[in-house]
């Protein structure tokens, strides 16, 4: 083959290599002048797509292909980026389990009354979720929900109870003495323990009960007034 020949090979396998990079990345073969998703946004997208998958198919049907299939995209996309289906799926959740807005009222009472609400209200379907999609997960990986929600906290940091009882301490409502973890972040224990038994958002009136004569008395302070 003459240098001609060897040139034109050479630029056709090139060609051929951007191609497959553009269809790999979601775009076309074919310059239509239409912007195609980068970075952020298509991982936005393959994100938006996942949590779809897993919503309608739960964790079995959670797969490479499902999720590149529904963010029109290809498989190599979610290998270079989530290695593993776990990956994937943690990076999924992540971006879904959004923060549970921590009131700061000036009342240890009033803040935890007011985060039990806010959890409710923003966490009832996600628990529902994946007590049911995600059997098959927490049954292949041998790890419980408690494991996979502390994988998604910010190494460090502070649960939305122990944020509460700081305040209160600071505030002078509690004494500064030793607390269990489990005292301290007991109120949403039981709340999460209402939703699961019950497959629905947990009644104003359990909220209160639970704060009121649950955790109140645990912390040595007496509930509200009757």
């Amino acid at each position: 083959m003459d240098r001609k020949h060897e040139r034109i090979a050479g630029e056709r396998g090139a060609i051929g290599a951007q191609a497959a990079e553009r269809r790999a990345d979601g775009g076309t073969t074919r310059d239509s002048g239409a912007s195609r998703r980068r970075g952020p946004k298509l991982e936005d997208a393959i994100l938006d797509a996942a949590w779809d998958v897993l919503v309608e198919q739960g964790y079995h049907g959670f797969t490479y292909e499902a999720v590149a299939a529904r963010a029109g995209t290809s498989r190599p996309v979610l290998y270079r980026r989530w290695p593993q289906r776990d990956d994937l799926l943690l990076a999924t959740l992540t971006k879904f389990w959004q923060p549970i807005a921590v009131p700061d009222t000036g009342s240890l009472r009033d803040d935890a009354i007011g985060f039990l609400r806010n959890a409710d209200a923003d966490r009832a379907g996600m628990i529902t979720l994946m007590s049911v999609q995600l059997v098959d997960y927490f049954r292949d990986t041998g790890t419980s929900l408690s494991e996979l929600r502390d994988a998604l906290l910010a190494p460090g940091q502070a649960t939305a109870f122990e944020t509460i009882v700081a305040r209160a301490v600071e505030r002078g409502e509690l004494p500064d003495v030793p607390r269990s973890s489990r005292v301290v972040n007991l109120p949403l224990d039981l709340l999460r323990h209402d939703m699961f038994m019950t497959m629905r958002a947990v009644s104003g009136e359990s909220i209160v009960e639970i704060v009121d004569e649950v955790w109140l008395p645990l912390l040595g302070m007496p509930g509200a007034p009757t």
